[in-house]
């Protein structure tokens, strides 16, 4: 009986080792500019490839602990990360991405939202931009690409600099979308795709071309990462045609297409 045992033993022992293993979930630190369509990438890469994404949310830059260099800095682990292409170059600077791994993924326009239910505002040229802005009785910006280019030079480009300032108030570690959701900022300025997808609100539209940035938005590998093939495949994928679909939902200009 004892050698019955230990044969069932060993053979079961056997047909484990046979058995595939299962795959370690991909870490992939966002920024929020991402966040939406990664969210429905990843869930169809999970379903045809079987590797499970595990998503991390912060900011490109900025100085609260949530943001995506803050992280890593402290030694968060993360197989892959997406955000401004500054940032990222920044982060292969300070050595946290493996220098070569940069893809590009979109292209992504701020854009301009008001509460649901109030009067959408003529942004459709700069002029009608500036009056909006001079209108309004408060203004939220990001604490990230898009924030810093509207208070260090969009007010400025308009030449009500001092105006805006004066009422415009930079919202760190939440969308800017829900602050002007809840009525704390009559307009709000953020990347498109983070406007998207938040609920009671109104997205007025893109800048107008003259005034308008356009932030590319980049995924880079931890230069540490033991799981390297399976996250590049990863970010291969995203900067695929077969993601391109989901990008264009959520306002973004896949960086690869003509």
């Amino acid at each position: 009986m004892r050698a019955f045992i230990r044969f069932w033993l060993a053979a079961s022992f056997a047909v484990l080792l046979a058995l595939p293993a299962t795959a370690a979930d991909l870490r992939v630190m966002t920024s929020g500019a991402f966040l939406a369509p990664l969210g429905d990438l990843a869930k169809q890469y999970e379903h045809d490839y079987g590797v499970h994404i595990v998503i991390i949310n912060g900011p490109s830059m900025g100085a609260t602990p949530g943001a995506i260099p803050a992280r890593l800095a402290r030694g968060e682990a993360a197989d892959a990360v997406i955000l401004a292409r500054s940032a990222l170059d920044n982060l292969v600077k300070a050595g946290h991405i493996a220098p070569g791994s940069e893809t590009d993924l979109v292209r992504s326009p701020i854009a301009l939202a008001v509460k649901a239910g109030a009067p959408v505002p003529d942004i459709s040229t700069v002029a009608a931009l500036k009056a909006t802005l001079i209108n309004a009785k408060s203004i939220a910006y990001s604490d990230s690409a898009s924030g810093v280019y509207v208070g260090t030079e969009l007010f400025e480009r308009l030449g009500i600099a001092e105006v805006a300032r004066a009422k415009a108030k930079m919202i760190a570690a939440t969308p800017v979308g829900e602050i002007v959701a809840k009525g704390e900022a009559d307009v709000g300025f953020q990347q498109m795709s983070e406007l998207l997808p938040v609920k009671g609100i109104i997205v007025v539209g893109p800048l107008p071309a003259d005034v308008q940035k356009i932030t590319v938005f980049s995924a880079g590998l931890i230069k540490t990462n033991a799981d390297t093939d399976d996250a590049a495949e990863f970010v291969a994928f995203l900067a695929s045609p077969s993601a391109w679909k989901t990008m264009r939902v959520y306002g973004l200009v896949p960086a690869r297409e003509k």
